[in-house]
């Protein structure tokens, strides 16, 4: 049971994690200084829920390894350990690549906060209670902008569509079921991923629908992220983040 409740902690902080990196990588590069600010705060927002997630998963496993931390839970696990879906992974090709990835992921992140704020695990409805004002105003950001560009010109128009074929594939891993999740939830602890799935489709298709975007006609989806299986982009993304940590050991978060 602390095992798959160390587990299903991961999978909460990773995809926050990876997808606040992302984001940091835009820092000062934004395509004006209120948007590159907005993204750098929504990033700042991420990461404070990973270190709560972490400080949370380092306290489970703290038990059995006295040594774990929530430093290095962040940096110091191997590739196939990280349990962030493949979607947040994805490169920042251009603005649309990033506001999709990003309309994405909020679209899926506020339902998913409002049903673990039932959690029968006190930590974990604590920080949805404690994130879900932060997870509003990214998808009230990332919705609008979808809005803006999908139904502005001829051009921006067609780069939110491509980016919405290119990225629609991966959505599915995100309400994808994996044991661990189905036995959080059997246990009160995690979310049904089946509400949760028809809210966010939901969600997706009026927002695309506002946007005059088409919805991609895919019946499948890529996945493997949750089991540890990831892109390549992936192991980019820890060289950068596990860089310090591994040259100088024992560093604090």
């Amino acid at each position: 049971m602390k095992d798959q409740l160390y587990q299903y902690l991961l999978m909460l902080g990773d995809n926050a994690m990876i997808l606040g990196h992302r984001l940091s990588e835009l820092c000062g590069h934004g395509p004006s200084l209120e948007t590159d600010i907005a993204l750098t705060n929504i990033s700042l927002d991420l990461f404070g829920q990973v270190r709560n997630y972490f400080q949370y998963a380092a306290e489970v496993k703290g038990e059995t390894n006295d040594e774990v931390t929530e430093d290095s839970i962040a940096f110091m696990r191997y590739p196939h350990e990280y349990r962030n879906t493949l979607l947040v992974e994805q490169p920042n090709k251009d603005f649309a690549f990033i506001i999709t990835r990003q309309f994405f992921f909020d679209a899926y992140h506020l339902p998913l906060l409002e049903a673990l704020m039932q959690s029968k695990d006190e930590q974990i409805a604590a920080i949805a209670h404690k994130s879900i004002k932060e997870v509003k105003y990214h998808l009230r950001f990332s919705s609008e902008w979808v809005k803006r560009l999908g139904d502005g010109t001829a051009e921006s128009h067609n780069r939110m569509q491509t980016a919405v074929d290119y990225l629609y594939p991966y959505i599915g891993e995100l309400v994808q079921e994996t044991p661990i999740e189905k036995e959080m939830k059997e246990q009160g602890i995690g979310a049904d991923l089946s509400l949760v799935r028809s809210k966010y489709y939901e969600k997706v298709k009026t927002v695309l629908q506002e946007a005059t975007l088409s919805t991609p006609q895919f019946f499948g989806f890529h996945d493997g992220g949750k089991k540890g299986v990831h892109s390549e982009h992936h192991s980019h993304i820890l060289s950068t983040l596990q860089y310090m940590q591994r040259t100088y050991p024992n560093m604090e978060w």
